[in-house]
C-alpha cells in the first residue's frame, strides 16, 4: 500500500515541483524512507487501536503538484466568520492563492508567508520545521507530510507585538480535488511577550472524495499567548489527518480549540509540551458526527517544567452509526512539581448504533501534583425532556434544545466572539431548526 506513495515521491522530485533548499530535499528523502519503513499504522498500534486507516491506504490518491480550480471570493464568504478586517491566507487544493488572500494590513514586523516564500525570505524560521515535532519518526502520516511538503503557511509574530485581528489560514478544496491528496505544512512562531489568534480552517466546496494530511508546528515564546483554533469542516466523503504540535516557553499560554464535523474518516492529533516554568495550556474541543462518520481525537499534554497548569475539555455528539474516539494523555515528568492538570471528556450518544471509545490517561512521575481526569458517556436526560414537554415544548424541539445546550457548554470557552457565534450557529443549524426556536421563544 505504501508503494504508490513512493512512486509519487519519485515523480514529485523529478517534476521540479519540489523546488526547495537542498536541506529540505534531504529531509524529504529521509522522511519518505522512514515512511516506507513504518508503513501505514494498523489497529495493532496502540494509538490507532480504534481507528482503521484502511479506507485511506487502499484508495488511489494522486498528489496535486499545482493549484487548480476556479474558486471565487464570493464562494468563501460563508467560511470567513464575518471577519472582513481579518488577515486571511487562502489555499486552494493545497496551493497558496494570493488573489484570494488579504494580508496587507498586518502589524509592522508580522509575517504571514507561503512555505515557498518562507524558504526564500525567512530561512531563520523555516529551519525550525521538523524540530518541534517529537518522535516524528514514529508517526507515518507526519513522515508522509514531510516527504511531500511543498506549501502551507509560515506565521511569525515578533516579540511584544499584539496582532489585534485574527490570522485566518483557510484551506479550501473544490471539485478539482477529487481523488487527490494534499499535504499542508504550517509553522506558527509567536515570540516573547507577543499575542496572536490564528485559525486553521479546512473546508470543502462540493462533495469530492480527497485526502488532507496536514501538519502544524507551533512555538510559543516566553510570556507569549497564542489562541489557536482548528476548524475541520471537510466534505462528507473526504479523509483528514491533522497533527498539531506545540512547544511552550516560560510563562506562556497556548489556547487550542478543535471543532470537527466533516469528513468520512478524520483524525486530529494535538500535542503540546510545557517546557518552561509557569506556563499553561488549554485544550478544548467539540466534534459532532452522524451517519457513518468516524472521528478520532488524540491529545497529549506533556508537563516538563514545574509550576505549570493544563485544562482540557472535549465533547462529542454522535448520531446514526457514527464512531467517535478520544484518547487524551497528560504526562508529568519527575521535574514537573506543582503541576495542576484537569482533563474531561463527555460524549452524548443520540442513537443505539452510535459508539464512542474514550480513554483519558494520566502518567505522573512527580509527587507534588494536583491532577484529575474523567469521562462520561450518556444519552439525553429523560427527566429534562419530560420537564420541557410538560411546559408545552414538543418532544422533537425539546430533544434538539438539549443537544444544543450540551454542545454549547464547551463553545462558550471560545474567547473570539465571531468564532464562538459562528460555531454556535453551525451547531444550532445541525441540531435545531431556527423556526422551531422562534416558536419556543414566543410561547406559540
Amino acid at each position: 500500500m505504501t508503494q504508490r506513495y513512493l512512486e509519487q515521491f519519485d515523480e514529485f522530485i523529478r517534476s521540479g515541483a519540489a523546488l526547495a533548499p537542498a536541506s529540505v530535499n534531504e529531509r524529504r528523502r529521509k522522511a519518505v524512507e522512514q515512511f516506507a519503513t513504518l508503513g501505514f499504522p494498523t489497529t495493532k498500534n496502540e494509538d490507532w487501536h480504534f481507528t482503521s486507516v484502511a479506507p485511506i491506504a487502499e484508495r488511489e490518491f494522486t498528489f496535486v503538484a499545482a493549484r487548480t480550480g476556479d474558486v471565487t471570493a464570493a464562494e468563501l464568504e460563508s467560511f470567513g466568520f464575518g471577519g472582513d478586517e481579518w488577515h486571511t491566507a487562502v489555499f486552494v487544493n493545497g496551493r497558496f492563492a494570493p488573489e484570494l488572500s488579504s494580508l496587507s494590513s498586518l502589524e509592522p514586523g508580522v509575517r504571514v508567508l507561503s512555505l515557498p516564500e518562507a524558504w526564500k525570505q525567512a530561512p531563520e524560521l523555516t529551519k525550525l520545521i521538523g524540530t518541534i515535532i517529537s518522535d516524528q519518526e514514529q508517526h507515518a502520516f507526519t513522515e508522509l507530510n514531510t516527504a511531500f511538503m511543498s506549501d502551507g503557511a509560515v506565521v511569525h509574530v515578533p516579540k511584544e507585538i499584539v496582532v489585534r485581528q485574527p490570522i485566518h489560514l483557510l484551506f479550501v478544496t473544490d471539485a478539482h480535488a477529487a481523488k487527490t491528496v494534499m499535504y499542508p505544512r504550517n509553522l506558527i512562531v509567536v515570540d516573547r511577550a507577543a499575542r496572536a489568534t490564528v485559525l486553521e480552517s479546512y473546508v470543502a466546496l462540493g462533495d469530492a472524495s480527497y485526502f488532507t494530511n496536514g501538519v502544524t508546528e507551533v512555538a510559543v515564546g516566553d510570556g507569549a499567548t497564542l489562541e489557536h483554533y482548528r476548524i475541520q469542516r471537510e466534505g462528507r466523503r473526504a479523509f483528514h489527518v491533522g497533527t498539531t504540535e506545540a512547544t511552550q516557553a516560560r510563562d506562556s499560554h497556548y489556547i487550542s480549540f478543535s471543532f470537527a464535523t466533516g469528513g468520512s474518516l478524520s483524525r486530529t492529533n494535538i500535542y503540546t509540551k510545557l517546557a518552561g516554568e509557569g506556563c499553561g495550556s488549554t485544550l478544548n474541543g467539540l466534534y459532532m458526527l452522524d451517519g457513518e462518520q468516524h472521528c478520532d481525537h488524540q491529545t497529549k499534554i506533556e508537563h516538563v517544567a514545574p509550576n505549570c497548569f493544563s485544562r482540557e475539555v472535549y465533547k462529542g455528539v454522535l448520531d446514526g452509526r457514527s464512531h467517535g474516539v478520544f484518547n487524551g494523555k497528560v504526562y508529568v515528568h519527575p521535574e514537573a512539581q506543582k503541576t495542576d492538570g484537569k482533563q474531561t471528556n463527555n460524549t452524548l450518544l443520540l442513537s443505539k448504533e452510535a459508539q464512542v471509545d474514550t480513554k483519558p490517561q494520566l502518567e505522573i512521575f512527580a509527587d507534588d501534583v494536583k491532577c484529575t481526569h474523567g469521562a462520561t458517556v450518556g444519552r439525553l436526560d429523560e427527566m429534562a425532556l419530560f420537564y420541557m414537554k410538560s411546559r408545552g415544548v414538543d418532544a422533537e424541539t425539546a430533544r434538539r434544545l438539549l443537544i444544543y445546550a450540551f454542545a454549547a457548554d464547551v463553545l462558550e470557552t471560545i474567547e473570539q466572539p465571531a468564532v464562538r457565534e459562528e460555531l454556535e450557529r453551525n451547531t444550532l443549524q445541525r441540531f435545531v431548526k431556527v423556526e422551531e426556536l422562534a416558536i419556543v421563544s414566543t410561547g406559540a
